[in-house]
């Protein structure tokens, strides 16, 4: 079994700044895939990034893309979601995942683990 805790979430002014943090329990975070999803109030949960497990690949969403950037640290058993530029409609609760493959995925129905999400809201 693998725990994530997500933490750094909070209240930013839009066009302000915000840095994610998802820590893994365990010794294995290299051998999975990570993504951040995000789940706004009568919405999906919807992808924001994805890393591949060795972070040598990241994909995005239109919708996040140049402002979002998903990055991994498996020497701490970490990723990180860098959230610039950041809007009203990014307000959510953001979520990671851990995927059993080398590979991420966009589709929730792929991950394996979920943390308990962080709480992200901008105001304008």
């Amino acid at each position: 079994q693998v725990q994530l805790v997500e933490s750094g979430g909070g209240l930013v002014q839009a066009g302000g700044s915000l840095r994610l943090s998802c820590a893994a329990s365990g010794r294995t975070f290299s051998s999975y895939a990570m993504g951040w999803f995000r789940q706004a109030p009568g919405k999906e949960r919807e992808c924001v990034g994805t890393v591949s497990w060795n972070g040598g690949r990241t994909a995005y969403p239109d919708s996040v893309k140049g402002r979002f950037t998903i990055s991994r640290d498996n020497a701490k058993n970490t990723v990180y979601l860098q959230m610039n530029s950041l809007k009203p409609e990014d307000t959510a609760v953001y979520y990671c995942a851990a995927r059993a493959f080398f590979a991420g995925s966009y589709s929730i129905y792929d991950y394996d683990y979920w943390g308990q999400g962080t709480q992200v809201t901008v105001s304008s």
